[in-house]
């Protein structure tokens, strides 16, 4: 099973995926967690012990390989560059784990005026479709924020994109147009988690919102969170309340995966 999970920034999306990764690894599953976000923060979320953080070699600093592997000039804009590169032992060599949870990050450009990461995202795309997961494991893919990796279709290859959306309309909007692009790239199952509900009137506006699309579920607003947050402590074990609300949201994506055809050819 391969999930990228998404949507508008600050909405909470590191903190779902780095929850359900979690509680996915509690229950024996095989994880392989993606931070294809360059504000890389999903090692934290995971609760990554600092040593570990710092070990982490990013895909986007290994720029000679990627040159290499892509044929592209490091830095240098519009140029061509192959996109289907070699990918096969790049989990081996750059993977980093912490109880039962395999991390690998995507990284992002460190220096203005230094380019884009387009072969860099070329390269992940690459190893997203080369992954194979078995049925009962996971790939949880952290996207960036917004709508831009949908049209690198970075993650083309996955089974759901989940969209952390806030009782908002800026998040709605975002919302809509992840669901539009992410059928444009193939992918059939769009998902909504709504984040950072305080009353039933905000579920209601959610709800109202995604008629035409399945709610998984609602996370509350949480000051356990924000103090987790304030003291770099993983939410998965300090925030009671949200991750029970995960596992239930786990549940149901699932159920959901396993009675539905995910991708559907693109015309």
């Amino acid at each position: 099973m391969k999930i990228a999970i998404t949507g508008k920034g600050g909405v909470g999306k590191t903190t779902f995926a780095g929850v359900l990764a979690k509680v996915m690894a509690e229950e024996g599953c095989k994880v392989l967690a993606v931070d294809a976000d360059p504000d890389a923060n999903l090692a934290m979320a995971l609760g990554f012990p600092e040593e570990k953080i710092m070990n982490i070699t990013p895909l986007s600093e290994i720029k000679d390989l990627i040159a290499q592997r892509t044929q592209a000039v490091p830095g240098r804009i519009g140029q061509m560059f192959k996109l289907n590169p070699k990918v096969d032992d790049i989990p081996e060599k750059y993977c980093v784990e912490h109880e039962g949870i395999k991390l690998l990050v995507m990284g992002t450009v460190k220096a203005g005026g230094s380019g884009c990461i387009c072969p860099e995202h070329a390269f992940l795309r690459a190893l997203m479709q080369h992954l194979l997961i078995a049925p009962q494991d996971a790939l949880i893919m952290d996207m960036e924020a917004g709508i831009e990796h949908l049209g690198r279709a970075t993650a083309d290859c996955v089974d759901a994109f989940i969209v952390v959306t806030e009782p908002g309309k800026r998040s709605i909007q975002t919302l809509s147009t992840i669901k539009k692009l992410a059928g444009d790239i193939g992918v059939k199952n769009v998902f909504v988690v709504g984040n950072k509900i305080s009353s039933d009137e905000e579920k209601e506006f959610i709800k109202k919102a995604c008629e035409d699309t399945q709610v998984l579920g609602f996370l509350p607003y949480d000051d356990e969170l924000i103090k987790a947050d304030r003291l770099g402590q993983a939410p998965f074990k300090s925030c009671i309340n949200y991750t029970n609300e995960v596992r239930l949201i786990k549940d149901n994506i699932l159920t959901l995966i396993k009675n539905s055809n995910p991708r559907e050819e693109v015309k």
